[in-house]
């Protein structure tokens, strides 16, 4: 597991658009989602805008980090950032518009969110969700540009501590466990009680 990304290493884009915004463009911020695989919860998305310096020591792709790490970044980077926001699309809206869009419309929810707002978006993947400012798709950006990797990490923060809620809500699934992805647990917990409100449907087939 790779404790630290180093700065070195983040994505030259990044470096170039925030280069650009210093000369007029605007904030740039990252955006990432989390939860497009789970057999269960809704998905989330988060926008950072980070400031020209910080401190976010062992910043890297939330799939990189332990939960006890994530934790601790989630607190260092919302309190450092100029601007943060999650977004979610619902259990219901991925059953009526698939997961690929659901995640598009939580990142787009996060971007339109943030205060200050952002002037260019920098977003994990290879496809943009439609956004009123320009944005730049970076496959594996949450390993490559430090915005979207802190996004991740307050994506999948969000998320889970969702999903613990969820299992108080819920008894029996194990969501706190597995945040409804589908482990061998999971599976034998449907068997038992089949699917509640929270479980995608579509995704069960």
């Amino acid at each position: 597991m790779v404790d630290v990304l180093d700065r070195a290493q983040f994505e030259p884009l990044e470096k170039q658009y925030i280069e650009s915004a210093r000369s007029g463009l605007g904030p740039v911020c990252g955006v990432d989602e989390a939860g497009r695989g789970p057999l269960a919860g809704d998905v989330y998305a988060a926008a950072v805008i980070l400031p020209e310096t910080y401190d976010l020591p062992g910043l890297n792709d939330s799939k990189q980090c332990t939960a006890k790490a994530r934790e601790r970044l989630y607190e260092a980077i919302t309190k450092q950032a100029i601007a943060w926001a999650v977004g979610i699309a619902t259990v219901d809206e991925i059953a009526e518009i698939n997961i690929l869009r659901a995640a598009l419309l939580a990142m787009r929810r996060a971007v339109e969110a943030l205060a200050p707002p952002a002037a260019f978006a920098l977003v994990d993947g290879n496809q943009c969700p439609p956004l009123s400012i320009p944005c730049e798709a970076v496959v594996r950006g949450d390993a490559r540009c430090a915005s979207i990797a802190a996004a991740s990490i307050l994506a999948k923060v969000s998320r889970d501590r969702a999903m613990v809620e969820l299992d108080g809500q819920y008894p029996g699934y194990g969501f706190a466990q597995h945040k409804g992805y589908g482990t061998r647990a999971h599976y034998e917990a449907l068997e038992r009680l089949g699917p509640c409100y929270v479980h995608r449907l579509g995704f069960l087939h």
